[in-house]
């Protein structure tokens, strides 16, 4: 059965296929050969399986990430950032770094990120004498904040399908997502001063209190958006809807970077994007089920149990297996093939889910910037014109950082959740 399993799975993956289809063709062939459960089921678990009130924050989440995107929220962001820190060494690398902290509280997307704040920080870097290779490599790794630093798009997945607190799995997003932009900025900083680049002119109070005010609407919708969401007054999908309508309303007559006959066009796009990860989802869930039902995590479950397996070497061997599933799958696609499996076994050797969240994010942003399949990478090659090793050299030291960062989120849980016992209790 498992031989069979793998043939199917890693040949249909192998031809190209995209993913649900991968998904949706090994489960229905699994299913009708070692399952008692009826093809004409699998139409119904797939539609139920998408009836669920927490997974409609999904594409509410997209439709902003897509309006934030065209709407010029990320040269306001920039802007405002370079006036507080471009004195410095590796000035503008590192407002790219705070830029995309805010937009990733904006947009809770990797993808949205990167692009938006590479078509206009890529330039800028250019311009003021830095390397290329440089830019894009601090662009598409700051970028991946995006599904770390809530609201996250992926820890909402990941909510859903290991049935944890969404609000705690945020919270427990913040100080990684501190950890990983501090790792960040002394790079930049010991790289700068390494190449003798050095910091533009200090900005006038004048110039940084015209930029903070140009840059309001963008600072306060993530403190309107959490800030409802955590002062109880709306629930997640609550909280993306309004983000959705925030994210349009800035677009439209605060900004007014886009025009009202653009409406339909962003909406359908984000709802070509929101779609794709619908039909992931309702085919890894039935996929999901077999698995359950082939009795595969009770196996796994008993043999950490008769091998007497500790968390922190299961822990150490599914970071090198997910960091390897990295290179060749996307970030939703690895979340939903491996979490049915592993969460028992989670759950059986004592560890905590939200902690194991956060590990498995952190496997996810490095896995966006390593090649071949690094999204990311692809990304910003596209954005910059650059070839895409000279964004996967820039990328490099940054993916050795990330490593550093799983390596104290993994064997240091009480960094990671000090915020969600202390705001909601253990």
């Amino acid at each position: 059965m498992i031989l069979l399993f793998c043939l199917i799975f890693f040949t249909l993956l192998c031809i190209g296929l995209p993913i649900f289809y991968v998904l949706g063709i090994t489960a229905i062939v699994m299913i009708g050969f070692h399952s008692n459960t009826p093809l004409l089921m699998i139409p119904e678990v797939m539609y139920n399986s998408l009836y669920s009130f927490p997974l409609m924050a999904i594409p509410f989440f997209v439709i902003s990430a897509q309006f934030m995107l065209r709407g010029g929220t990320s040269k306001y962001l920039i802007n405002a950032a370079d006036t507080y820190v471009r004195h410095l060494r590796g000035g503008l690398a590192i407002v790219c770094v705070l830029s995309c902290m805010v937009f990733a509280a904006i947009c809770g997307s990797s993808v949205a990120t990167a692009m938006a704040l590479g078509v206009v920080i890529i330039p800028a870097m250019a311009a003021r004498g830095y390397p290329r290779y440089f830019a894009t490599g601090v662009v598409a790794s700051s970028g991946t904040m995006g599904i770390m630093i809530p609201p996250s798009v992926a820890l909402i997945l990941y909510g859903i399908i290991a049935e944890e607190s969404i609000p705690r799995l945020f919270l427990a997003g913040f100080l990684p997502g501190m950890l990983e932009a501090s790792l960040y900025i002394m790079w930049i900083t010991y790289y700068s001063k390494k190449n003798n680049w050095m910091g533009g002119e200090r900005a006038s109070f004048s110039e940084m209190a015209t930029a903070t005010y140009k840059a309001i609407p963008a600072f306060a919708m993530p403190v309107i958006v959490l800030g409802g969401l955590y002062s109880g007054i709306v629930t997640v999908t609550e909280a993306a809807s309004l983000a959705a309508v925030v994210a349009i309303v800035i677009s439209l007559f605060i900004y007014q970077e886009v025009k009202i006959t653009q409406l339909i066009p962003i909406s359908a796009e984000a709802m070509k994007s929101a779609g794709m990860i619908m039909a992931i989802i309702s085919t890894a869930i039935v996929f999901g089920n077999w698995i359950t039902e082939a009795g595969i995590p009770a196996r796994l479950v008993k043999i950490a149990t008769d091998i007497e397996l500790t968390p922190f070497m299961f822990l150490l061997f599914i970071n090198f297996f997910l960091l390897f599933l990295g290179m060749f799958l996307e970030v939703v696609s690895i979340m939903l093939i491996t979490l049915p499996v592993i969460m028992p076994v989670i759950r059986h050797l004592g560890i905590d889910p939200i902690h194991f969240g956060i590990i498995m994010t952190v496997n996810m942003e490095v896995a966006l910037i390593t090649p071949p399949v690094g999204l990311n990478l692809y990304v910003l090659s596209g954005v910059s014109g650059a070839p895409l090793s000279e964004v996967v050299r820039g990328a490099f030291p940054f993916v050795i950082l990330g490593l550093i960062e799983i390596a104290i989120i993994t064997y240091w849980p009480a960094y990671t959740l000090f915020l969600p016992n202390l705001f909601m209790g253990k």
